[in-house]
């Protein structure tokens, strides 16, 4: 992984990721790309709460952003990264969550979890997917920055449960990513971490794509999420990371065609077209 043309390091940052398991691009937006992510995402905050204690009771999110608004479409596909999960992830790796988390005042820390724990081959193993979390907040360590536990990706099932009981359990060995509006961070799937706890007075926007190996489910069904005329005037790139693609030999294919048959405006399923007329 050389050094990319734009100056990117890709090499150190993906050191990183394999020594601690998590990295921070500190300039992943600039100012305006911030203030155009907060105004998109302002139509659709203030009305929900989540519905459980791991989305958060005082905690709103936003699903399928990355069809919310253009500035969500460009970040999911935001040059750097891609390069970066390009060498981690094999290609035609996929997107699996896109979505927005804003944190109130009052929220508890959730529990200590790492993302791809649902994919159920056991530890320590690579990463299946890789996270991105970005703020368009500032995260503090009061207003529930990210915690996480460095080093924990390497992880056994048995040495997690190992240093849960020892004398402060996981908890203990949590530190929040303290980072500027306009900064990300990026963890392995495989990462123990969490959202922390807002002990602020203001909430902490932010949000997060999370990108898997291309055979892997998906946790958002973007097919179903992403109306099809939407979907058809995205990129070839974010076209490809929602799963308008075929992972060779033919995983994708839609009865035997590729996907991108099905975003035609004329298209129709051939189980309807073949289907016998009386």
């Amino acid at each position: 992984m050389p050094q990319s043309a734009n100056g990117f390091d890709v090499e150190a940052h993906a050191a990183r990721l394999e020594e601690r398991g998590f990295t921070v691009i500190d300039d992943f937006m600039d100012a305006d790309t911030v203030a155009e992510a907060r105004a998109a995402l302002a139509p659709f905050l203030g009305s929900h709460s989540g519905r459980n204690a791991f989305e958060g009771f005082e905690t709103e999110r936003v699903y399928t952003l990355v069809a919310r608004a253009p500035v969500f479409e460009r970040l999911t596909e935001e040059p750097r990264v891609m390069e970066l999960l390009g060498g981690l992830l094999q290609p035609g790796f996929l997107l699996t969550a896109s979505q927005a988390i804003c944190i109130r005042p009052g929220e508890a820390a959730q529990d200590i979890h790492y993302d791809d724990g649902f994919y159920r081959q056991p530890r320590p193993r690579p990463a299946i997917s890789y996270t991105l979390i970005a703020a368009i907040d500032p995260f503090t360590d009061t207003n529930g920055a990210t915690d996480v536990i460095p080093g924990s990706h390497r992880w056994s099932q048995d040495e997690i449960a190992e240093k849960a009981g020892e004398p402060g359990g996981l908890e203990a060995l949590a530190r929040p990513v303290v980072m500027p509006a306009g900064a990300c961070v990026i963890l392995a799937g495989t990462l123990l971490h969490r959202g922390g706890a807002n002990r602020s007075a203001s909430p902490r926007l932010a949000f997060t794509n999370q990108y898997c190996e291309p055979w892997a489910r998906t946790q958002e069904n973007f097919y179903l999420g992403v109306p099809r005329e939407q979907a058809r005037a995205m990129s070839p790139r974010l076209k490809q990371l929602l799963g308008y693609d075929i992972w060779p030999p033919f995983m994708g294919q839609v009865t035997g065609s590729h996907p991108l048959k099905a975003l035609e405006p004329d298209f129709t399923p051939p189980v309807e077209a073949q289907r016998p007329r009386h």
